[in-house]
């Protein structure tokens, strides 16, 4: 039994450390895998309170009226509208 008892440890090392490298790398909810997915829960957890900080901006913004200078002023910045008899110049940076 003697000569065994050698083969037997190693093979029982060797089924630990194979079982260690599976539970690591191999297994569908391996440690890699679990640091992934905290990983991006963390990164979706932040945009959310960004977009939900950016939401509530947005809410304030539209509960305020907007004056119609400011709709003339986007009407000309970002649609190219002009007044009836106006010539505008446009001016690319």
């Amino acid at each position: 039994m003697a000569p065994y008892k050698g083969l037997l440890r190693f093979a029982f090392v060797l089924l630990l450390i194979l079982g260690a490298l599976w539970f690591v790398w191999f297994d569908s909810y391996s440690l890699v895998r679990r640091a992934q997915w905290e990983r991006e829960f963390m990164e979706l957890r932040e945009e959310n309170i960004r977009l939900r900080a950016e939401i509530k901006d947005l809410q304030i913004r539209m509960a305020s009226p907007v004056s119609d200078e400011t709709i003339e002023r986007i009407a000309r910045e970002q649609y190219g509208m002009r007044k009836p008899d106006e010539t505008v110049y446009r001016v690319e940076e």
